[in-house]
């Protein structure tokens, strides 16, 4: 476990502290629209749905079987005579005696005055004369009319946002369509003399420019609007211009490259003269040269340059700020134990997410590193499932102890 010196005092922000500060500036987007069912998927609602009808909305069987009354199977020692059938869309519309049962299918109504049903397997057909096993009690396998919801009763509440389930679910109370938040619009570019296209040559000193794809690809499976400006030259007025553009167009932007403290690396700089910045560097590895602040009406975070804290940062401190800018409530990680398969050797001083491997094996979940944690193996993201949780005063650790592991969500995963 952590040992914390309770004399440190760090330079550098906790990433905790930093989530404080980015979500205290920023609001839900207040713009709505309404949408049919069919263009709801992802999208987040923007008011509470009441149900508009019991569900179910009329007694039905949870089985394949016979429908008939509990006390008759006493009455008639366990042999009752079949009247008809009762399938879902066309119920039984004759009349019952004592001693009288339906065929039944799922989800079809139960038949006035019946109230139990026995599942096919436990009972036995001689032409009309049906034998049923006693089940335990009156009402066995029959779903009860607004047993899961009443009318009026909140269906989802505003925030949630929309998957597939909850498609069937607004399409089963009859709701056909919803309020919803404007979908969030994020603009980004990478900046670097150094970076090229992919597909084009390299000259020595040159690199692919890897990290705008990644964002892209996090900005799509998170469900937002993306405007990608490319890559920007390490020219101030080019910067400049870049950012001008982007805070006209978007509610959010984003950098890649540029917050460090290099000579060239002048997005800090002309966010200072454009803008204004909340915060500068924090104790997060990886991901140190992380700014947050604001040009124009958009917010603007600079993720670092290697592409391992580019995504690390964004997952961390990103995602929750734009989850609270789209209408969705916050949601701490699932953290879960599990135990190191080797050894790890740091020194404390920041919060760390190394990639790991986690895995269910005959003592547990075992975890192990992905190898190399260099910031720019980009290939560690790509083995990992998972975020090993190494404390800001953790040092090293050794096999066989427990740590802190964080399954990727969808987003990364």
């Amino acid at each position: 476990m952590p040992s914390q010196d309770p004399c440190s005092k760090p330079e550098l922000m906790h990433p905790d502290e930093a989530i404080k500060k980015l979500l205290e500036q920023v609001n839900t987007i207040s713009d709505t629209e309404v949408v049919t069912l069919n263009h709801a998927l992802g999208r987040v609602l923007a008011e509470d749905l009441k149900s508009q009808l019991d569900l179910p909305p009329f007694d039905n069987s949870a089985m394949d079987g016979y429908a008939f009354r509990f006390g008759d199977l006493e009455t008639f020692n366990g042999v009752l005579t079949l009247k008809g059938q009762s399938f879902a869309g066309h119920p039984f519309k004759g009349q019952l005696a004592a001693g009288d049962c339906v065929r039944i299918m799922t989800g079809a109504p139960i038949p006035a005055g019946l109230d139990t049903v026995q599942m096919q397997e436990e009972t036995r057909a001689e032409g009309d004369q049906i034998h049923i096993k006693a089940p335990r009690a009156t009402g066995e396998h029959v779903r009860r009319r607004g047993e899961e919801l009443k009318a009026g009763d909140t269906v989802l509440c505003s925030g949630v946002r929309i998957r597939a389930a909850e498609l069937g679910v607004l399409a089963t109370v009859g709701i056909s369509q919803i309020r919803v938040y404007r979908t969030l619009k994020v603009a980004f570019f990478s900046t670097g003399d150094e970076l090229m296209p992919v597909g084009s040559e390299l000259a020595p000193g040159q690199i692919y420019d890897s990290n705008r794809y990644s964002i892209r690809g996090l900005l799509e499976k998170s469900g937002f609007e993306w405007l990608d400006l490319g890559v920007i030259p390490d020219n101030p007025e080019a910067i400049r211009q870049a950012f001008r553009e982007a805070a006209s167009r978007a509610d959010v932007v984003l950098t890649s490259g540029g917050v460090s403290v290099g000579e060239a690396d002048f997005t800090k700089q002309i966010l200072s003269e454009e803008g204004q910045i909340t915060f500068w560097k924090l104790a997060i590895k990886p991901g140190k040269p992380f700014a947050c602040g604001r040009i124009g009406k958009a917010l603007f975070c600079g993720l670092p340059g290697n592409p391992v804290s580019s995504m690390v940062t964004f997952q961390k401190l990103v995602w929750p700020m734009l989850r609270k800018m789209q209408g969705m409530p916050q949601r701490p990680p699932l953290l879960v134990e599990a135990t190191l398969a080797s050894a790890i050797r740091r020194q404390p001083g920041r919060v760390e997410y190394q990639r790991g491997i986690l895995t269910r094996e005959d003592k547990g979940l075992m975890v192990r590193t992905t190898g190399g944690q260099g910031s720019g193996m980009l290939t560690s993201m790509s083995l990992a499932n998972c975020f090993i949780h190494l404390p800001q005063f953790q040092g090293s650790l050794e096999a066989g102890e427990t740590i802190l592991v964080e399954p990727f969500d969808s987003i990364l995963d």
